[in-house]
């Protein structure tokens, strides 16, 4: 009698693929440090903790129009952290799973877009615990429209896997690539409105700055939490996701057109 043998989907085996890769890095993101939840919260208390300490001196809080400054702050920082995290994780995930492509069922994106997804669970959670621990100390963390909030926050989860997905085959092709966008990451955090408001900047400065889409996510976000904020002026949800999905789709093309050389690299 003939062995008849069941074959698995592409998309069955895809998601064997993606389960097995999020488990080890799952594993290796929170067992193998054990420093590295620590550092995953100190990070924003220390920013927020350093920046509420600078703004003291002039006058930080009268600076926020209907939004109280440090879940302003707060909010600001873990949105711009979760996209920088994806964009930054992206750049090494090719490298870091090299030895994975041996097997043919793994793609260089694969290991992108599931340290992505780990990335913005943990930060969630994260964020969530910030949310307990500022309505425990009587801070307003709790978001005005919840469902807005939600939204902002998978938009910026979004726009960090579309540059993952351009940053991690930028920096496998050219090594050079990522040593720039790892300096770049601090002037981003200044310009896109973590830490100050833009609405303060003179109006030919602000069309500039607001060619970057994180303001746009993360305005939206803090608008989520007060509703009565006025946002940064030119604030457009549309303009953010255009440039989002134009981010994934290169990605994805980018990936799909080097997939041999990136695995080879």
């Amino acid at each position: 009698m003939a062995d008849v043998r069941r074959s698995r989907t592409p998309w069955q085996v895809t998601r064997s693929v993606w389960y097995a890769m999020f488990m080890r890095e799952a594993i290796s993101r929170t067992m193998a440090d054990r420093m590295g939840w620590f550092w995953m919260i100190f990070e924003p208390v220390a920013m927020v903790g350093i920046m509420v300490f600078i703004r003291s001196f002039i006058r930080g809080g009268r600076l926020i129009v209907n939004a109280e400054f440090i879940p302003w702050m707060i909010a600001g920082l873990m949105g711009f952290f979760l996209v920088r995290e994806g964009m930054m994780l992206g750049m090494g995930a090719i490298n870091a799973n090299s030895a994975l492509f041996a097997y043919r069922q793994v793609r260089p994106v694969d290991p992108v877009l599931v340290r992505n997804f780990l990335e913005g669970m943990l930060r969630t959670f994260v964020f969530l615990l910030f949310i307990v621990g500022g309505l425990m100390l009587g801070l307003n963390m709790y978001p005005d429209n919840a469902i807005r909030a939600m939204g902002a926050w998978l938009s910026l989860w979004s726009l960090g896997l579309g540059l993952g997905l351009c940053t991690s085959v930028a920096a496998t092709m050219v090594p050079e690539v990522g040593r720039v966008i790892r300096v770049a990451s601090l002037p981003l955090l200044i310009i896109s409105g973590v830490i100050f408001p833009l609405n303060q900047l003179p109006h030919w400065l602000l069309e500039y700055l607001m060619l970057n889409p994180i303001p746009h996510g993360l305005e939206t976000l803090r608008l989520g939490f007060f509703e009565k904020y006025q946002v940064v002026n030119g604030t457009s949800m549309l303009y953010f996701w255009m440039f989002t999905l134009s981010t994934i789709a290169l990605g994805l093309l980018l990936h799909l057109r080097f997939a041999e050389r990136l695995k080879a690299k």
